[in-house]
């Protein structure tokens, strides 16, 4: 099995959701945006967060190649933003060990 990081390196999207999830993540704020994506008060951390959020960016994804009427482009570009956001988060609170 893949470790988070290397799951996100490895996702493959449309240029244009990468583009826009890069240019939003400056502005990804935990506490605002998990409890509405994950649906859920008690924030998960940031791997269990991130794991949840790949889910969804699964199914999203899905709904996206098989054009399905409940796709959600702003949806998909929030659930993207916030897995490079909690990625952040980690990195820049997991100690580094050589």
């Amino acid at each position: 099995m893949l470790d988070i990081q290397t799951r996100i390196a490895t996702l493959k999207r449309p240029p244009l959701l990468a583009r826009a999830a890069r240019f939003g993540v400056d502005d990804y704020r935990r506490n605002v945006h998990l409890p509405r994506l994950l649906k859920g008060e008690r924030l998960p951390r940031h791997g269990q967060a991130i794991m949840q959020l790949l889910e969804l960016e699964a199914e999203l994804d899905g709904q996206r190649v098989t054009h399905s009427g409940g796709y959600s482009p702003a949806r998909h570009v929030d659930t993207l933003i916030a897995i490079l956001g909690e990625a952040q988060l980690m990195r820049a609170t997991t100690p580094y060990i050589a």
